[in-house]
C-alpha cells in the first residue's frame, strides 16, 4: 500500500471512530433526557393523583359522606 493509500485509510478510520464517538454521546444524552421526562411526567401523574383525591376528600367533608 502505498503512504497516500495508508494515509487516506488511516484518515477514513479516525473519522469513523470520531463519529462513533460522537453518537455515543448523542445516544447517552438521548436516554438521559427520556428518563427525565418520564420520572417527570410520573412526578406529575403523582401531584394529579393527590389533587384529585383532595378533591374528592373534600366533596366528602362537604356532603358530610367522611362521617
Amino acid at each position: 500500500m502505498s503512504d497516500a493509500s495508508q494515509n487516506l485509510s488511516y484518515q477514513a478510520g479516525e473519522a469513523t471512530g470520531q463519529a462513533q464517538v460522537k453518537k455515543d454521546g448523542l445516544m447517552d444524552k438521548a436516554a438521559n433526557a427520556a428518563q427525565s421526562a418520564k420520572e417527570s411526567c410520573q412526578e406529575a401523574g403523582e401531584q394529579l393523583k393527590a389533587k384529585a383525591q383532595g378533591a374528592v376528600d373534600a366533596v366528602k367533608d362537604a356532603t358530610g359522606m367522611n362521617k
